[in-house]
């Protein structure tokens, strides 16, 4: 019986692909409080402000490429079921080939009615103001914000709590309630965690770290599975 391996990544995986992340800027962005741009109360005091910081997200996702930490997991899937949780909102991991993935806190390339967040579309382009959901309200990116509930955290925790093979890396393990994952595992399952500053991580479970980026040890790991199974 080949192991279930579940990966949760972050943003450290997208960074290797030049994608800027906040803590690049200590939480800003052109002197702009992340709050300002990431929250509700930011959306509804400064919703051009919100949309300009998404615009510039999405025009840059458009100019990077999935890199070699990406295309490993889609090795890993060629010979264990493998399902990757990810807290990051870029579509490098599809890309790059990688199935079953699910976003926790959204995708930049999609975006939803203000009122009505069941109500989805596809958006590659710039959003502005006016843009209307077919209910006839604007347009948001489909992020979760600040302050907003994670719905998809419900969807992933019985993934976790049938892994295997718990694979971290390019995360904190900083941001809720993504970090507290680990607490569903089974007690007999494998941590490895790959990251080239580790956060402790408290866990009964049998903990590996690799201390690398994720494009060096993600790698090395995926090889060392396949070769062990």
């Amino acid at each position: 019986m080949k192991p279930k391996i579940v990966l949760l990544t972050g943003a450290g995986i997208s960074q290797e692909s030049g994608i800027k992340t906040f803590r690049d800027a200590n939480g800003l962005w052109n002197n702009h409080d992340i709050m300002e741009v990431a929250s509700p109360q930011g959306w509804v005091k400064n919703p051009e402000l919100v949309l300009e910081f998404y615009n510039q997200r999405r025009r840059q996702l458009h100019e990077v490429q999935p890199n070699a930490a990406h295309k490993a997991i889609t090795k890993l899937q060629s010979h264990f079921p493998v399902e990757v949780i990810t807290q990051n909102v870029d579509d490098l991991h599809e890309r790059a080939g990688n199935k079953n993935v699910h976003h926790l806190h959204g995708e930049l390339f999609k975006v939803r009615s203000e009122k009505n967040e069941n109500l989805i579309y596809d958006w590659k382009k710039d959003l502005h103001l006016g843009d209307k959901a077919e209910d006839g309200a604007q347009l948001r990116p489909h992020i979760v914000w600040f302050g907003e509930a994670v719905p998809m955290i419900e969807k992933v925790i019985p993934l976790v709590q049938q892994a295997d093979i718990f694979i971290i890396v390019g995360t904190g393990m900083q941001v809720y309630p993504a970090a507290g994952l680990v607490g569903y595992l089974k007690p007999e399952a494998e941590i490895y965690y790959i990251d080239p500053s580790p956060s402790p991580i408290y866990t009964s479970n049998s903990l590996y770290i690799i201390q690398e980026k994720a494009t060096k040890g993600l790698p090395k790991l995926v090889e060392n599975l396949i070769n062990q199974y």
